[in-house]
């Protein structure tokens, strides 16, 4: 679960997570609170770019990746979400049996919640890191941060994708990075979308949050402070045309839909937006280090 991420706002989105937090805590599937039934707000599916498609939510993402020998879905969110996903996926003229790989960004209840329910009506492989592969087999129970108060039905990895490891589908390759910290086993994804003459280098950010996590001292969990510098090490190493992320704020999918609609077809284009998202991201990192660095000196 990660703040509504908004560039130059960081401070103040996090106590919307922590309000998120407190509200949604003993809730099953995380979406009993306005916060979150607004994140699940409906958009229509549209066509991204050539074989690429939004299903998700205004807030909570989902993306269809098609070919013809099958299609990957990244992301399930909410309970709540799978349906409105498998609608829209149905709505843009597609099988849900034709969904070959079903992928998830990280073990949040706002983007596994809807996985169990999207693999059996689709019989897709899931796929997933080891790192979060023991949450998600828990549906939850035991996060390092949220302890069992953000659950979402279990769902076991069919596979395991290692750093750096593909899948493919006719033409089709999506590729893992593991990118831990706002999880153990939060993943970003990246491809290549085809668009007529021209060729997308598409990132699927997992999520760089750090909400309110511990650094220094007794750490959230062993190595999370060096598993966020690593991450953000890696995430400026790939190439990105189309920036994408497991929240729609991080990359301003309302404006971005907003344009399309107008005529703008190169909308989802923007790799000067993917980093300042990395540039925010790691600013609000590095802060939330150096403060609890200071505050554990000062306390000695």
């Amino acid at each position: 679960m990660e703040e509504s991420f908004h560039l130059s706002s960081a401070v103040k989105t996090i106590g919307i997570a922590a309000a998120f937090i407190l509200v949604a805590a003993g809730s099953a599937n995380g979406q009993a609170d306005a916060t979150s039934r607004k994140w699940n707000t409906p958009i229509p599916p549209f066509q991204i770019a050539g074989n690429l498609y939004y299903v998700g939510a205004i807030e909570i993402t989902s993306y269809l990746i098609t070919t013809p020998q099958g299609h990957f879905l990244l992301d399930g969110g909410f309970v709540e979400t799978a349906p409105r996903i498998e609608r829209n996926i149905v709505q843009l003229g597609f099988k849900l049996s034709d969904v070959k790989y079903l992928l998830n960004s990280h073990a949040h209840c706002d983007h596994a919640g809807g996985l169990a329910d999207l693999k059996k009506l689709t019989g897709a492989k899931f796929v997933a890191s080891e790192g979060d592969a023991d949450l998600l087999r828990k549906g939850g129970h035991g996060d390092f941060r949220f302890g069992d108060k953000l659950l979402f039905p279990p769902i076991a990895p069919d596979k395991i994708i290692r750093d750096g490891e593909s899948l493919q589908l006719a033409d089709q390759v999506m590729t893992a990075h593991l990118t831990p910290g706002h999880t153990r086993g939060t993943t970003t994804w990246t491809t290549k979308i085809q668009d007529g003459a021209r060729t997308y280098n598409v990132v699927f950010v997992g999520s760089q949050s750090a909400l309110d996590y511990k650094f220094v001292g007794q750490e959230s969990y062993p190595g999370i402070a060096a598993d966020f510098a690593k991450s953000f090490a890696v995430l400026k190493t790939l190439p990105c045309d189309i920036f994408l992320g497991s929240h729609g704020s991080f990359f301003h999918l309302v404006e971005k839909h907003e344009r399309l609609i107008r005529g703008d077809t190169n909308a989802f284009v923007d790799p000067d937006g993917y980093n300042r998202y990395l540039s925010e991201s790691e600013k609000d990192f590095r802060q939330k280090l150096d403060q609890q660095t200071q505050q554990a000196a000062t306390s000695r």
